[in-house]
């Protein structure tokens, strides 16, 4: 039979300070064996929370039918809860948005935009030279003749300068022109900036964004009204077709902003001869999402241009640098209307460049080239109509006039007028349809709905966890041993199997007193200094 005494030791007051400091300093077999305080069951965890249904599903008590009811029908709801977030949460990836246009208040004063103009014939014939039509011929089609008709097979020109042909022998402004009004005032041919696109020498209206003309009220007569004569006898005689040969007769037409260059070609509108076109414009203000909700090029922001040449990012810009970058890599120059300082292509090759230039581009964001549209854009909605000029009274007053006949005035003369429809400006705006806050506040509505749950009842949950890992974590690192002794208050208990073990002489004992005896202790202890707390009580 097991046998424990329990003894009650009164320490010297010279020993109580270091008997203090060890105990405090050792473990207690109660608090060894206590620990620091165990974390809580799931069951309690769930007679406390905040997740309706969790307490009565694992909650203390008996297990029935009752509980197992609850279980499922906690399970079914956090089935459904998690169901509905799956389907949010892929509508959120989606990045859907939406347009919002937003007309704004009329102004006292817009910002007309910038018109140009290019006559369809890119050169005039009585300006070719014969070196021109030799250098041309591929460009032009016409065979490469003398003004005697002789062919000039040989005949050795200079070296043609594209830029200086251009000018020489395009289509002069100041001999189209043949009345100009803007807002009731005069202008004239000044008031137009050369420009080099795609038809040659071409004309812009109101070109410099610094000192842009404004526009004072809206309707005919509060914009550009101009009157041209499109000179249809310098148009070039069609030798033969190439891909630059044109059949129309005309101009072309391209509204658009300061900042953004010409891009007639493809982005022009025609002008008839023998017709008075209305053109009525109307500002818009696009704003386009970046990523993840759009592909728009948001500003760099450093206050540089983002394209060599051009002052501002814009789509045309961007697709005149992707052509010359394919030019430049097949025909190692640039043609006239790309801007930069390389070598202008020699005229021979020209339309060849021209050529490999629409095919390297074909297809726009599908092809080579990608030009995301800019975040924020100002564009021109149009609304075209037109009316046949002259009538019979005005034929004959224009043929005295400008010395010409009514035939000559039917197929040259146009009228061209481009106003505001009113001073107002449309903003078109792209907005995330469902953004982050609303995808939180329609998870927080199901939670509610199917759990009874909020962030805090998360939190709740999360801390449990946490307390739980932490708990398994603490026993793995810390195994206590099993201790020998303890002291607190001045009692020690000490099992009879350990005393034992801790005697020094067990054999001392059962020599003097023989078998029982030595259960007692013996308090006699050799001379000498005092050893531990536990000397007293070895043999």
């Amino acid at each position: 039979m097991p046998i424990e005494i329990v003894c009650k030791i009164k320490f010297a007051e010279e020993d109580a300070k270091p008997k203090e400091k060890e105990a405090g300093d050792e473990q207690s077999l109660l608090g060894a064996a206590q620990g620091a305080a165990a974390p809580r069951d799931l069951a309690t965890f769930a007679s406390t929370s905040t997740l309706h249904g969790l307490g009565r599903a694992c909650g203390p008590g008996p297990h029935g039918l009752r509980r197992t009811l609850w279980a499922l029908a906690l399970l079914t709801s956090l089935a459904a809860f998690l169901y509905q977030a799956a389907g949010l949460a892929r509508g959120y990836l989606t990045r859907p948005h939406l347009v919002a246009v937003d007309p704004a208040a009329p102004a006292p004063v817009a910002g007309f935009p910038a018109v140009t103009l290019c006559n369809i014939n890119r050169f005039r014939h009585s300006a070719l030279s014969d070196a021109d039509i030799f250098h041309l011929a591929n460009l032009t089609g016409l065979p490469p003749k003398d003004r005697d008709g002789h062919r000039a097979a040989g005949l050795r020109y200079p070296e043609p300068d594209m830029v200086d042909i251009l000018n020489r022998t395009g289509h002069q402004l100041a001999d189209m022109l043949k009345s100009c009004n803007f807002s009731g005032h005069h202008c004239s041919a000044s008031n137009f900036s050369v420009v080099y696109t795609r038809y040659g020498k071409c004309y812009t209206f109101n070109a410099d964004p610094q000192s842009s003309l404004p526009s004072r009220a809206g309707g005919m007569g509060s914009g550009l009204e101009i009157m041209l004569d499109i000179q249809q006898e310098e148009y070039l005689p069609i030798w033969r077709e190439t891909n630059e040969t044109s059949f129309e007769a005309g101009i072309r037409v391209q509204i658009h902003s300061q900042e953004e260059p010409p891009y007639i070609h493809q982005l022009g509108f025609g002008v008839s001869p023998g017709f008075q076109t209305f053109v009525s414009c109307q500002e818009q203000r696009l704003t386009y999402l970046p990523q993840p909700w759009g592909n728009c090029r948001a500003e760099s922001g450093l206050g540089e241009p983002e394209l060599q040449g051009y002052s501002a990012y814009s789509v045309s810009a961007c697709r005149l640098r992707c052509e010359k970058e394919a030019v430049l890599q097949r025909c190692h120059c640039r043609m006239v209307h790309m801007p930069g300082n390389e070598t202008i292509c020699p005229p021979n090759i020209y339309i060849e460049c021209a050529d490999h230039t629409l095919d390297s581009l074909g297809g726009g964001s599908e092809g080579p080239c990608v030009c995301p549209t800019p975040c924020n854009l100002t564009r021109y909605g149009k609304e075209i109509s037109m009316v046949r000029i002259p009538n019979r009274g005005s034929a004959r007053y224009l043929a005295r006039k400008y010395n010409r006949n009514e035939t000559y005035i039917r197929e040259n003369f146009l009228v061209l007028d481009v106003f505001f429809e009113a001073l107002t400006s449309e903003a078109m705006e792209q907005r995330a349809a469902y953004g982050l806050s609303a995808l939180l506040g329609d998870l927080g509505g199901h939670m509610g709905l199917f759990i009874g749950a909020s962030i805090l009842t998360l939190l709740e949950i999360l801390d449990y966890i946490y307390e739980v890992s932490w708990d398994r974590l603490k026993r793995v690192w810390r195994r206590p041993k099993t201790p020998l002794r303890t002291s607190a208050g001045g009692i020690s208990t000490l099992g009879l199997q350990e005393l034992k073990e801790q005697s020094p002489c067990p054999s001392r004992g059962r020599a003097e007193g023989g078998g029982a005896s030595g259960l007692l202790p013996n308090h006699h202890h050799p001379p000498g200094p005092r050893g531990g707390l536990f000397e007293d009580f070895a043999c």
